[in-house]
């Protein structure tokens, strides 16, 4: 298996085929309670441009992408109007004592593993690839979860994520839990 940072628009391409695979609206009710869900729909555009603030994490096996890792800086606000509305929340939240704003985050865009590469690491990889390509400039990574997404949750935390939130989504009528992994703790 090859995990590495994003390259060409062909990767982003097999993002998005991944990403449709996994999505809530083409998931059965099932496998969503039993393995997980993505819930956001990327296009190719907004990949680029996500692609161009700071390269995703991606993971290949016998050429197949198998799982990826999106990485939403700063410098992309405003581009998904979901990821501006964290971007938004996450300045307003708490955190040791000053707001988070204070502290250097960005946010993971989305993380996705395919079936038959779930169980084995890939998940750890991918975030343990975002740290090691990133915590030299920042403190914190910051996502939420769709509360019903239980195994998402529990895996999150077995990385290092904390909770920080959680919240009501008026339109979804979901609840959702906003979590970080902070790589400086103390900071």
């Amino acid at each position: 298996m090859q995990i590495h940072l994003t390259e060409t628009d062909q990767d982003l391409r097999d993002i998005l085929a991944l990403q449709k695979q996994n999505h809530v609206s083409q998931v059965s009710a099932d496998v969503q309670a039993r393995e997980g869900f993505v819930t956001l729909q990327y296009t190719l555009a907004e990949l680029q441009q996500l692609h161009a603030a700071a390269p995703s994490i991606i993971a290949r096996a016998d050429g197949r992408l198998v799982g990826y890792a999106l990485a939403a800086m700063p410098a992309v606000r405003g581009l998904v109007p979901p990821l501006d509305e964290l971007f938004t929340m996450a300045e307003t939240l708490p955190y040791h004592g000053r707001s988070l704003a204070d502290h250097p985050y960005y946010l993971m865009g989305q993380i996705c593993v395919a079936e038959g590469y779930r169980g084995v690491g890939l998940f750890d990889q991918l975030y343990q690839a975002h740290r090691a390509a990133y915590s030299s400039q920042y403190q914190l990574l910051v996502t939420d979860i769709a509360a019903r997404n239980t195994r998402s949750l529990r895996a999150h935390q077995r990385v290092g994520f904390q909770a920080l939130h959680r919240f009501l989504d008026p339109v979804s009528e979901q609840e959702w839990v906003v979590v970080g992994w902070d790589w400086q703790p103390g900071q």
